[in-house]
């Protein structure tokens, strides 16, 4: 066969012979060469194991690589994130410390500062003061008839209010001086670096008239006046204190004065202030350990000449001094708080001698007490009414309630819940001084009342005024029309009596037919009335 090795065709050559040797020495070499490439082969083999290992390796040093910088750039960013954290966190707490610091010292309603950052001012300005020879003026002012505001639109508009008035008083001083929120709707003013006291008492006018202006809040239109006092460094006291304690005397003198005025601190208010906090004192040791006393004077029929109804009034005793009468210390008790427990011992101790009398056969009448305006919008008011009705067994119908006009005209609905439901009862109710306060025939319509009581101040002037006799007989006429009862309180004279008489009045009080008696006493009237 053509191409073939020749001595392969030759079938198999002998033993020994030259081809034999030939083809065991290519039969030598075909295997060398076969075992040379499979030897290749597994080289080959393991470079491309080799090259699968390095690659594994690669990728895995590369993933780790990968994995070693993701996690450096999280813990980066987490580093970055708690840095900006701290910083966060440390302004928030020098925010927050900022904020206490300022709350400390300021009022939170009106941002105005409070009474201890005043004080260091007040002492900078003394200090200054001193250094210069001029004065600081200390001014407490406190709005007139606040509570009636807050009772009858509620704490909102009260807040709003105030907050109105500190943006007022604010713009009508100098920035050298300082407006102080006191506490409630008391504000104090610094005035620094003042020559005279002229100059004090035209800066004190000035803020009565800037405050009696009207202010708008939420869509009413206010009427707000204030009461100020004032004090000046060095004349009325050389330390903070006693600054702000002669200006506040000085505000409470301005209050008894009429309100909607000022008036400077003087030495003899300080003794007035002593004996007002001596009456205080006498109140709560007399409320603790019974040093009340009740006197009564009986309401007259005009014209039968006959007791109809009994009105309790209170006295204060005092361990060796003379009774003090209801004008020298309600004021006071409004004032401390203490007019509540005061009205309330009043109303069970004249109910329970009602009943007393009732069962001793003695008839006086329908048992007349005095309500304050804060005892009649005190909570739990009409359970107190309640409760005293029960405890004392006096029949209802023979209880009357005298309340001011002044406590009728505030909160006016829940003002007429209360008087349905005392009438429910049965309960009598009379408007007392009546003609001296706000009253309009529409609020007499609304009110479920049963009397109107004449002030005593339009009587007494019955013989020397003609008009104030116009307007009793206006009253008179008023009341006849309503259907109402009419009596007139302070009868001294007969000229006062007769003239009521004529005029149409029922019922009548006053000294012309007996003066407030001790319950000993009253019985004896009692007993001469019934013959």
């Amino acid at each position: 066969m053509t191409g073939q090795i020749p001595f392969l065709e030759q079938g198999p050559a002998p033993d020994g012979s030259p081809q034999a040797l030939a083809l065991e020495q290519l039969s030598r070499a075909l295997h060398l060469r076969e075992a040379a490439a499979d030897t290749r082969e597994a080289e080959m083999a393991q470079r491309e194991k080799a090259l699968l290992v390095l690659e594994d390796a690669t990728r895995a040093k590369e993933a780790q690589e990968q994995q070693t910088a993701a996690q450096l750039r999280e813990a980066n960013e987490r580093l970055v994130m708690a840095t900006m954290h701290a910083q966060t966190m440390a302004e928030a707490a020098e925010g927050a410390t900022a904020q206490m610091s300022y709350m400390a010292k300021h009022d939170i309603l009106t941002g105005l500062p409070n009474r201890a950052l005043l004080a260091d001012r007040l002492a900078q300005s003394m200090l200054l003061a001193q250094r210069h020879d001029q004065k600081v003026v200390l001014i407490y002012l406190d709005l007139d008839n606040f509570k009636h505001i807050n009772d009858s639109l509620g704490h909102a508009v009260g807040d709003a209010l105030l907050r109105a008035v500190a943006q007022r008083l604010n713009g009508s001083v100098r920035q050298s001086d300082t407006v102080c929120r006191q506490g409630g709707d008391e504000f104090v003013l610094l005035l620094a670096e003042v020559d005279t006291v002229k100059d004090a008492a035209r800066a004190a006018a000035m803020l009565v008239e800037v405050s009696s202006e009207p202010y708008v809040v939420d869509g009413h239109r206010l009427h707000v006046t204030a009461s100020i006092g004032l004090s000046i460094y060095p004349d009325d006291g050389a330390d903070v204190e006693t600054l702000l304690r002669n200006a506040d005397t000085a505000m409470y003198h301005a209050k008894k004065s009429g309100r909607n005025n000022f008036q400077m601190f003087s030495p003899d208010m300080h003794v007035r202030a002593v004996a007002r906090q001596t009456i205080e004192a006498a109140l709560r040791h007399a409320l603790a350990s019974d040093g009340l006393l009740l006197h009564y004077q009986p309401k007259m029929h005009l014209e039968s000449g006959k007791i109809i109804a009994t009105e309790a009034l209170v006295r204060l005793q005092r361990p060796d001094q003379p009774l003090l009468y209801p004008a020298h210390f309600i004021g006071v008790a409004e004032e401390c708080g203490l007019i509540v427990p005061l009205g309330q011992w009043v109303l069970h101790t004249a109910c329970s001698q009602a009943v007393a009398w009732r069962q001793a056969g003695l008839a006086c009448g329908r048992m007349a007490v005095n309500i304050s305006a804060a005892e009649f919008h005190a909570k739990g008011f009409l359970l107190g009414i309640q409760t005293v009705l029960k405890d004392t067994g006096l029949d209802p119908g023979m209880l009357e309630l005298e309340l001011t006009e002044s406590s009728l005209i505030q909160d006016s609905e829940p003002t007429t819940a209360i008087l349905r439901a005392l009438k429910d009862l049965g309960v009598h109710i009379a408007i007392d001084d009546f003609g001296t306060g706000y009253s309009s025939l529409s609020t007499l319509r609304r009110f479920p009342i049963d009397t109107l009581k004449i002030d005593q101040s339009f009587v007494q002037d019955i013989a020397s005024s003609h008009g104030e006799v116009k307007l009793v007989n206006a009253i008179i006429a008023i009341g006849k029309s309503l259907d109402l009862g009419v009596i007139a309180e302070g009868i001294e004279t007969r000229e006062q009596f007769t003239h009521l008489q004529t005029q149409g009045c029922a019922e009548g009080q006053g000294s012309y037919f007996s003066r407030p008696l001790a319950a000993e006493i009253y019985a004896d009237v009692l007993r001469d009335n019934a013959l």
